[in-house]
């Protein structure tokens, strides 16, 4: 008898609070790169009803005027109306200062700035080499959004959420079971045609384009019935709270720093995404149908104290052979990730999104040939 288990993965959208305080922090980010490459940066966002609170540390040549930034932000978020509670309008309080001399001495010389764990996963489900539930649930965030951002749903309002529920068999997933949307809307809406309009112009299309559907029955849209206000003023927002959307959905394991604010030197950033680059080539090559890179780091640390493998016994090549091949497609030092991957840039505000995996526009996702 065959082995049947499910999985559930959600994602939100741009608007969502918690990803409007990522997305602030990474705006930031790279206003200083832009500026100076070498900014050292660590900025937490919390976005509450009219209000946007900031704190961490910065130390850059750059000269940003931050409340241009944080407003610009919000403004390209959606949020222009002061009647939601949130708006570019909103009190912004500033409690960035300059980084910690005893830190910044140690990362001056590609030293990693901070311990921790990150972990990097791969595997053959999915064109984006990511698993089935996350990929599924990124596409349908990303496509409310496209839809109220070109208005061919005229009525939606930033924020929302997706869920998607994937049956498995034998390990390879066979069906989806079950969508969850929620989005707020205008009043003037009723909840059936929100309902109606989402499922046929999102759902069916988004799950078709993967290769799946799902009966209208084993959907919901806004459970608890009506949503009108979106964002912060609603529940309020802070960077780094949604990791496991950020990575892959909680199908694999991931690190205890989250990624947004925080320039490259922090290898809860840096060391994700190599970690990431190395399982996705490695899947990629064929070596393996699923693998989970994981490194470790000390503060000031130039390289891992460890990286490991885990092919989940789907390898198709010898052990030395995968760490072989890891170490040629990237040596996971500090300096060398930073170097290879081209990580010192305004890149990072896109990434705040949709998930930091999948998307072929970063240098992490990328596939080599080695020759």
């Amino acid at each position: 008898m065959s082995k049947v288990t499910q999985f559930a993965s959600e994602s939100v959208c741009a608007g969502h609070p918690d990803k409007v305080a990522d997305q602030i922090s990474d705006a930031l980010l790279d206003a200083y790169l832009a500026q100076d490459s070498t900014s050292h940066v660590a900025i937490e966002t919390l976005v509450a009803h009219d209000r946007v609170v900031l704190a961490g540390e910065v130390t850059s040549t750059g000269k940003v005027n931050v409340e241009d930034v944080v407003r610009a932000c919000i403004k390209r978020l959606g949020y222009t109306n002061p009647a939601w509670g949130f708006s570019d309008q909103t009190v912004i309080e500033n409690y960035l200062h300059t980084q910690s001399p005893q830190i910044a001495q140690t990362v001056d010389d590609f030293g990693a700035g901070d311990q921790g764990m990150m972990f990097g996963y791969a595997c053959d489900e999915t064109p984006e080499l990511l698993p089935l539930p996350i990929a599924l649930a990124h596409a349908l965030t990303k496509a409310l959004d496209a839809a109220r951002e070109a208005q061919d749903i005229p009525y939606l309002r930033p924020d929302g959420k997706a869920q998607v529920v994937v049956s498995y068999q034998n390990d390879r997933p066979v069906s989806v079971e079950h969508v969850t949307i929620a989005v707020p809307h205008s009043e003037d809406v009723s909840p059936q045609t929100v309902a109606d309009d989402i499922y046929t112009k999102l759902v069916q299309p988004v799950l078709a384009r993967y290769g799946y559907s799902v009966e209208r029955q084993n959907v919901v849209i806004n459970g608890g019935g009506v949503w009108y206000i979106p964002g912060p003023s609603t529940d309020a927002g802070l960077t780094g709270r949604k990791i496991i959307v950020d990575s892959y959905g909680g199908f694999a394991r991931v690190g205890g720093g989250a990624f947004s604010g925080k320039d490259p030197s922090k290898v809860d950033r840096s060391g994700a995404y190599a970690a990431r680059y190395i399982a996705k080539n490695i899947v990629a090559a064929g070596l393996a149908r699923e693998v989970e890179v994981a490194l470790a780091y000390y503060i000031g640390a130039k390289e891992p104290v460890m990286l490991t493998l885990n092919t989940y016994d789907t390898a198709s090549a010898a052990e030395k052979e995968l760490y072989d091949f890891a170490r040629r497609v990237l040596v996971p030092s500090v300096k060398n990730i930073v170097t290879q991957l081209n990580l010192q840039r305004p890149l990072y505000a896109a990434t705040a999104a949709y998930g930091h995996f999948g998307r072929p526009e970063f240098p992490w996702e990328q596939v080599v040939t080695l020759k």
